[in-house]
């Protein structure tokens, strides 16, 4: 029989756990935010994502959706089906489908965009300025450092 410890790690909890743990928050704060428009947090991210950078290949739609490519292929299907995107043949390489968001993906974007201010808002309420821009200029870096180094 297994003998069960009870000893404790005495430590503060890691860097990568906190950002856990306030990613997983905003999350269900995303979700229920994004429900009533019968889409996922995942499905509005790849929206957003294309609204910042339309003409994107699946690829490179998933690399900065942070999903694989095989997800980002069901989350592309579900998107054009409900016709908030469109592909269209690359006309530089003739071979590659280049995704953006149709006039009725535009309007959803535009739609939660001010929930979303809200809710970060919310998130940051308390922060000096100088806080938040040292906050974002710290995970833009964080970001960087580890692109290299995962395949997402």
């Amino acid at each position: 029989m297994t003998r069960l410890r009870h000893d404790r790690l005495d430590v503060a909890p890691s860097m990568l756990y906190l950002i856990k743990q306030v990613e997983l928050a905003a999350r269900s704060y995303l979700d229920e935010l994004v429900a009533p428009y019968r889409i996922s947090a995942l499905q509005y991210t790849a929206l957003s994502v294309l609204a910042r950078n339309p003409g994107m290949t699946s690829a490179r739609l998933a690399r900065n959706s942070f999903v694989r490519i095989q997800s980002m292929a069901q989350t592309i299907a579900i998107l054009e089906a409900h016709g908030w995107i469109a592909r269209e043949l690359d006309p530089a390489s003739r071979r590659q489908l280049l995704i953006s968001l149709t006039p009725a993906g535009w309007d959803l974007v535009h739609d939660v965009q001010p929930r979303l201010d809200a809710l970060e808002r919310e998130m940051l309420d308390g922060f000096e300025p100088d806080e938040v821009a040292r906050l974002a200029d710290a995970l833009r870096r964080m970001r960087l450092r580890l692109a290299g180094s995962h395949p997402n």
